[in-house]
């Protein structure tokens, strides 16, 4: 076994602090990595706190996670000692199906998805998995990613949930030059939706209540922005967009947003609150509207996605914490005190 360290909660009342735990060994098709940064996403938060259910105690969370491999499987030939690797939401899958040969691990229909903590490795041990808020974590090869050396690797944990949940929706409807995009929701997902459908070549108006946000939204790119309190702008707004994005995950009104739309408009969500959502029917029937919802993306999807960012030099907008302050950054994501997203320099578990 491989023996780690890292933070974890022991039940979802505790704070997270400092743990050793051991890890399965590397299997022949297995990489090793040492952990240097480890983003915070707001899922780690609902899960440590057991929000979604079915969490499994003591966890460690983090699946934005950016290292060097220290090690390699006797089988893996596509990376090796000294890489900069990433590893996003999974670890391994049945790799047979369907699903999972179509770049969909997310989804394999042998229920055999790996998520990179709080899930049982029915793929190698059945132990519990660990996430990234440790020195180190091992991966199926077939799940690790090859992060540019160009990019700041200080600033790339978070593409690896914040930036494929974005880009995936965004590249599979094709979004290019001459569509009108709506962002909802200035937040983690909203800024890398904004920055990625800017480099598509899109118009991308930021959708928000808080007039506050503007001068943010420009700086990220944004053309234009509306702010849903002022009826004269959502009247100028009305079936303008030929798509929205809406990265809310609080309860708000869909009906509103949908007016937004063109004929055959598309209405995404990628953010979705845990209270049923109220549709009216008329609000997608009139203009035949699409409304969808997308997940995260399959592993080269995901690649794809950070050669994007790469060619693009897109990356998320961070603060930097040492892993003793992460309690502290949690509380301040539940009170939407972060521009935009948390990364923890794993360095500082040895300080």
């Amino acid at each position: 076994m491989i023996k780690s360290k890292g933070y974890a909660a022991k039940d979802g009342n505790s704070p997270l602090e400092y743990w050793e735990f051991e890890r399965r060994e590397l299997g022949s098709n297995d990489v090793l990595i040492d952990i240097l940064y480890s983003g915070i996403c707001h899922s780690d938060i609902h899960q440590v706190h057991d929000e979604w259910g079915g969490t499994q105690y003591p966890i460690v969370p983090g699946h934005e996670i950016v290292g060097r491999i220290s090690a390699v499987g006797s089988a893996v030939t596509k990376f090796k000692k000294g890489d900069l690797a990433g590893v996003g939401c999974m670890v391994a899958s049945c790799g047979e199906c369907d699903n999972c040969k179509s770049d969909q691990q997310q989804f394999c229909s042998e229920k055999k998805t790996v998520w990179t903590y709080n899930s049982t490795d029915v793929m190698h041990d059945h132990s519990c998995t660990y996430g990234g808020y440790s020195d180190n974590i091992v991966a199926d090869a077939d799940f690790v990613l090859h992060v540019p050396e160009s990019l700041d690797i200080k600033k790339v944990a978070p593409l690896l949930c914040a930036g494929i949940t974005t880009y995936s929706p965004l590249k599979r409807w094709n979004i290019s030059k001459g569509h009108k995009v709506g962002v909802l929701g200035l937040g983690g997902l909203g800024h890398m939706a904004v920055k990625i459908a800017v480099a598509m070549g899109a118009e991308v108006t930021m959708i928000s209540h808080s007039p506050r946000k503007k001068a943010d939204a420009a700086l990220l790119g944004a053309q234009k922005f509306l702010n849903t309190h002022e009826s004269s702008e959502l009247k100028e707004f009305s079936a303008y967009f030929d798509f929205i994005i809406d990265t809310v995950s609080a309860p708000h009104d869909y009906n509103l947003y949908l007016a937004l739309l063109k004929t055959k408009g598309v209405y995404i969500c990628v953010g979705i609150p845990a209270a049923p959502m109220e549709i009216n029917g008329r609000s997608i029937m009139g203009g035949n509207k699409i409304l969808t919802a997308s997940s995260i993306g399959g592993i080269q999807e995901t690649q794809d996605m950070l050669d994007f960012c790469a060619e693009h030099n897109i990356l998320p907008e961070t603060e930097l914490i040492d892993i003793d302050y992460v309690n502290e950054a949690y509380q301040r994501v539940l009170d939407s005190d972060v521009k935009y997203r948390f990364v923890i320099d794993m360095a500082s578990l040895n300080k």
